[in-house]
């Protein structure tokens, strides 16, 4: 076995969250290529079948499933939707989120509620209803999308909710990686930085000083650069890895 066997998931069961689009796309077309069979849960069928469409070409098998991720009943049904269609679940990438930006004292309740049931709450329920059947499986890898905003204060757009609620995808990686190494089965999480995505406004050249400028690799990401190292803690290459956060920030976190 070569060096670069351990980036394979040949036979595996991957479910990305969030899958449709964005950093979750170009994760799910990486663990397509490396061989993993991917089911895209995400809330828009149409965008889900369209990313399908998209991983039947470079993968084994590819599975849309809409799936609310802040519905616990909803992931209960994927994951069993999934176990029917495909076999049990691998590997987990919990990537599905939401942003706010604002002043903290304009925010309301129903906006930092929003936030905090996406970004952390459903990592939590999607990881108990996936881990549970990885615990009992022994096996199985858990990679959870965090944000530099989890360990910074970004500016000069506010977002307190936004990181907040990265920081708390953070620690609880560490807990359940804690908790979960005994039983086989390891949890980790990347932290990118400023990403260009469909949805974003990262070329507006009013934020060019902040997001890139204070970059000191003077640009942003691609998604597509994000999507290798969630392979690399996904498959047999990080089998020794649990509990860490990589960041992926192009040096922003070193200021």
């Amino acid at each position: 076995m070569s060096v670069l066997d351990l980036f394979r998931l040949d036979g595996k069961v991957a479910v990305v969250t969030g899958g449709n689009r964005g950093i979750g796309k170009a994760i799910a077309i990486a663990l397509a290529e490396a061989g993993a069979s991917v089911v895209v849960a995400a809330r828009d069928a149409e965008r889900n079948e369209e990313a399908v469409a998209e991983l039947s070409k470079v993968g084994p098998a590819a599975l849309a499933v809409t799936t609310d991720v802040t519905d616990r009943a909803a992931l209960v049904a994927m994951r069993e939707t999934v176990t029917e269609r495909l076999g049990p679940i691998d590997v987990l990438i919990n990537n599905a989120g939401v942003g706010i930006h604002g002043e903290s004292l304009t925010l309301d309740d129903e906006g930092w509620q929003r936030v905090m049931a996406t970004n952390l709450d459903a990592v939590w329920k999607a990881s108990q209803v996936v881990g549970e059947q990885m615990v009992g499986r022994r096996t199985g890898s858990i990679v959870n999308i965090g944000s530099m905003s989890g360990m910074i204060i970004n500016r000069p757009q506010w977002h307190a909710p936004y990181a907040v609620s990265k920081a708390g995808v953070h620690h609880l990686t560490r807990s359940l990686a804690a908790e979960w190494a005994p039983h086989g089965v390891r949890v980790n999480a990347l932290a990118p930085g400023y990403t260009k995505t469909e949805i974003s406004d990262i070329d507006d050249p009013k934020w060019k000083h902040y997001w890139i400028d204070e970059v000191p690799m003077q640009r942003y990401a691609q998604a597509a650069e994000i999507a290798p190292s969630a392979l690399y803690l996904a498959a047999d290459a990080s089998s020794f890895v649990t509990g860490s956060v990589l960041v992926i920030d192009g040096g922003y976190t070193l200021w």
